[in-house]
């Protein structure tokens, strides 16, 4: 997607002609092979495919141009794979999140997990609730991680063998990993719901170690905004989605 570009459901058809304008555009169809893209095999246009399916019911001409500017990049990218099992590192993740940067004021989450360096899990996803600060919108997005992270564990515990603890989830803010590992009374954080303070109990248990990673070295960063393409090239290699050969996707 264009670096801040704005898509929000007032661009949506108010009136006949514009309604009558889009009556033959295929978007649902389109968005829906975009998606199928999306969570198998390219993490990369996960956060432009989250932005565009939120306006599956009625899209506009604005938002039917920006899906086919992701339907090029594939074109563009069309040898592009999924690598697997490139490095022997376990189990881990990394989250991010955006602060109110869309129109609707709910935040992005984000995150990608990752085993033997290849990532098996992702995510982009609005907040379900209005965060007030950066650090409240990444402790939610801490606790989604954390929920697939241990899905995946289990998953993995079940097919082939324990999963080394603890897991590090790599957070590129100081303040959701204070309060994910501090069980004292915060008055500034008493209306977030209680199910995302179970966090709290994992990291307490040594099922998780929070660890802090520079916004720059952080692969979830491509699933909470739209970045410049060679952020976006940069991240998708990190992320072992390249033209290497063998073992692929």
């Amino acid at each position: 997607m264009n670096v801040g570009a704005i898509l929000s459901s007032e661009q949506s058809p108010s009136t006949h002609e514009e309604t009558a304008d889009m009556q033959d555009v295929p978007y649902q169809r389109g968005i829906g092979s975009l998606m199928y893209a999306a969570t198998s095999t390219r993490p990369d246009i996960a956060f432009a495919v989250s932005i565009l399916s939120q306006f599956m019911r009625n899209p506009a001409r604005t938002h039917w141009e920006a899906a086919k500017d992701v339907i090029r990049y594939l074109k563009g990218t069309a040898t592009v794979r999924l690598t697997l099992g490139a490095e022997a590192q376990g189990l881990e993740a990394y989250v991010d999140s955006d602060w109110a940067s869309q129109p609707h004021r709910h935040s992005m989450s984000g995150y990608a997990v990752l085993l033997h360096g290849a990532p098996v899990a992702w995510s982009s996803r609005k907040q379900s609730l209005i965060a007030l600060s950066t650090a409240e919108a990444e402790y939610i997005a801490l606790t989604a991680v954390a929920r697939e992270v241990l899905y995946l564990r289990s998953l993995l515990t079940e097919l082939y063998e324990p999963v080394k603890l603890p897991i590090p989830i790599y957070c590129d803010n100081q303040g959701a990993i204070a309060l994910a590992s501090n069980h004292k009374f915060h008055a500034r954080t008493k209306h977030v719901d209680l199910r995302y303070h179970f966090i709290r109990a994992q990291v307490s248990d040594g099922i998780f170690d929070l660890q802090y990673c520079p916004t720059e070295e952080n692969l979830a960063d491509a699933f909470t905004k739209a970045l410049p393409r060679p952020r976006l090239e940069k991240l998708r290699a990190a992320l072992r989605v390249s033209t290497a050969r063998g073992g692929v996707l």
